[in-house]
């Protein structure tokens, strides 16, 4: 008899919806107060600023309004966590957007700002079930706002690491959300029941074909904190720096994940 199909995860479209909002509001508070050679500042993202930076998680946000703009698509042919692996073919056209948006408004806060409000009063006009044409294909919306979290986590961690002392604090449904998406995806990646990893307290997942573990302390085990997984997942931090440096616990012949990350990049 065939394994049984992994039910999908279910994500609490309440708690989504505020998570996506606090975490903006985060990010929209930290950044109000920052002088021009803070903005001016490096960051891990290529050639980006800051302010390109925060320019971006902008338009992060407002990828749900530029897709409530388009029609409805016929039906959903994508799951929420399929979404990561289609990322990387916009890179060329997300780098310009965003370069657009911090010509274009000079007072990230008050861009910011404007995003989040028109964000809310959007989000109150729109049913979760509503299907939006995405980069990765037809999502309903409290799908893509669970790829929002993602976003906002894993920029927010950017921004905290360009910025000496910003310390952004992130949303704790934020970033279970994104923890969650992101091992799911692993899983989507990498099929099967040998390798369990765990990212406590947010998600744990079984994965990698071979020997399906059934019972017991599972033979292969990857275990990290929320943010090294994140990290990992998104190419902020190599397998093998983060193993020598103990970020990262794997035990078992089939624990070695280098080449399956990062998920997206």
């Amino acid at each position: 008899m065939p394994p049984a199909k992994k039910r999908a995860r279910a994500y609490d479209p309440a708690k989504t919806r505020a998570a996506v909002l606090a975490q903006l509001g985060n990010v929209r508070e930290a950044v109000r107060g920052l002088g021009p050679e803070q903005l001016a500042l490096p960051t891990r993202l290529g050639a980006w600023t800051v302010r390109d930076l925060i320019a971006h998680i902008g338009m992060a946000a407002t990828a749900v309004h530029r897709a409530l703009d388009r029609p409805a698509p016929p039906k959903q042919d994508v799951t929420v966590a399929e979404w990561p692996f289609a990322t990387a073919a916009s890179a060329s056209a997300i780098d310009e957007f965003t370069r657009g948006l911090a010509a274009d408004h000079p007072d990230v806060g008050a861009f910011l700002a404007d995003v989040e409000a028109s964000l809310r009063t959007l989000l109150a006009g729109h049913l979760g079930g509503r299907l939006l044409e995405t980069n990765a294909g037809a999502l309903p919306l409290d799908d893509y706002l669970v790829t929002r979290t993602v976003e906002l986590v894993v920029h927010t961690d950017d921004l905290n690491a360009a910025v000496p002392g910003l310390q952004v604090p992130h949303d704790r449904q934020a970033l279970a959300a994104a923890t969650r998406l992101l091992a799911d995806a692993l899983a989507v990646k990498a099929p099967g029941g040998s390798t369990e990893v765990r990212v406590p307290p947010y998600a744990v997942v079984q994965c990698v074909e071979g020997p399906r573990h059934t019972r017991g302390t599972p033979p292969n085990v990857v275990e990290t904190d929320p943010l090294t997984w994140i990290r990992l997942a998104t190419g902020r931090v190599g397998w093998a720096e983060a193993v020598e440096e103990a970020m990262v616990s794997a035990s078992g012949e089939r624990a070695d994940l280098g080449g399956l990350l990062p998920l997206m990049s």
